[in-house]
């Protein structure tokens, strides 16, 4: 048992904090009354959170700092848990998941896990 639970989770580990296209969050757009924020000008940053979550603090803080840094960036983070419905539709699995969105709300990329500052403005860059 232990060895099928050690092949599951390091798979998991190598994917976990990739910024990747998914062909499914193709279309899939979100607006500003859903986030409960205003989108950026030229694009949004949103973290799906959860309460006790520490790789999450970490996120944020990255975020943070790449939405500073880029112009026209906004960061949004939302509590998974206050927010069912819209992470079912989404279908966010864990915390921290980021999506990054384009100027009109699409998302074009997503994340999970805790996500390395040059992926995030890489993303970013095919965003815009």
């Amino acid at each position: 048992m232990l060895a099928a639970a050690s092949a599951h989770g390091v798979p998991r580990r190598r994917r976990s904090g990739r910024v990747r296209v998914r062909g499914r969050d193709d279309g899939k757009r979100l607006r500003a009354p859903e986030l409960g924020a205003e989108l950026g000008e030229r694009a949004t940053l949103v973290q799906f959170s959860s309460a006790f979550c520490a790789p999450c603090r970490a996120t944020r803080r990255v975020l943070d700092e790449v939405a500073g840094l880029v112009p026209g960036v906004a960061h949004v983070e939302i509590d998974a848990e206050a927010h069912l419905d819209l992470v079912r539709r989404l279908e966010i699995l864990r915390t921290p998941t980021v999506l990054v969105l384009d100027a009109d709300g699409r998302v074009v990329r997503r994340a999970t896990g805790q996500p390395r500052k040059a992926d995030v403005i890489a993303a970013l860059g095919e965003a815009m």
